[in-house]
């Protein structure tokens, strides 16, 4: 890898393109060969001057790494980068049907946790899994194809209540499967 400014943006870092769509196996491929010329053991014989830019390389590449690999977290960086605020602290208005479709979500999750219903949750998340495909879809376009960062800031904002709602039927599914696991 070429020699890089530590203030690189992450993709400058991994030397890939500023996009949504990235080959995860290439970005994998790029933060190995990062972390390996950076890794502390590298320089373990070195002065403390060397050992202290070393690790705060590797923590700068770790911190690239995990915001680039989720898509959630690599859609917001890019609207970070593009100037486009994403609006979670002016509690920008959302859309009443997307709010009111949350809420019948929520309310289904709630009633197959009470009824202990493993295969209701599954299914919730299965559908879920499918909604948060074609947001990304949605972001992927308008980060990628349409340059069109308000749009994309409102899919962002939609998709931060679905990946929650994802991991709270998850814990629900973990917590179901613990309660069997103990009887």
């Amino acid at each position: 890898m070429e020699p890089l400014e530590f203030n690189a943006d992450f993709f400058t870092l991994f030397q890939l393109p500023r996009a949504f769509r990235l080959d995860l196996a290439e970005l994998e491929r790029r933060y190995r060969e990062a972390q390996q010329a950076v890794h502390p053991d590298r320089f373990a014989a070195a002065g403390n001057e060397a050992r202290r830019v070393s690790l705060q390389w590797a923590a700068r590449v770790n911190e690239a790494w995990q915001t680039l690999k989720s898509p959630l977290a690599r859609a917001r960086y890019l609207l970070e980068l593009a100037g486009q605020a994403i609006g979670t602290t002016s509690n920008p208005a959302m859309d009443s049907a997307f709010l009111m479709e949350q809420m019948e979500w929520r309310e289904a999750a709630q009633e197959a946790r009470v009824r202990r219903d493993p295969r209701a949750l599954e299914h919730l998340r299965d559908r879920l899994a499918q909604t948060l495909e074609a947001s990304f879809r949605e972001v992927a376009v308008a980060l990628d194809e349409r340059g069109e960062y308000a749009v994309a800031a409102e899919c962002v904002r939609r998709l931060m209540f679905q990946e929650k709602l994802a991991r709270e039927l998850d814990d629900a599914l973990a917590a179901l499967e613990d309660e069997e696991a103990d009887a």
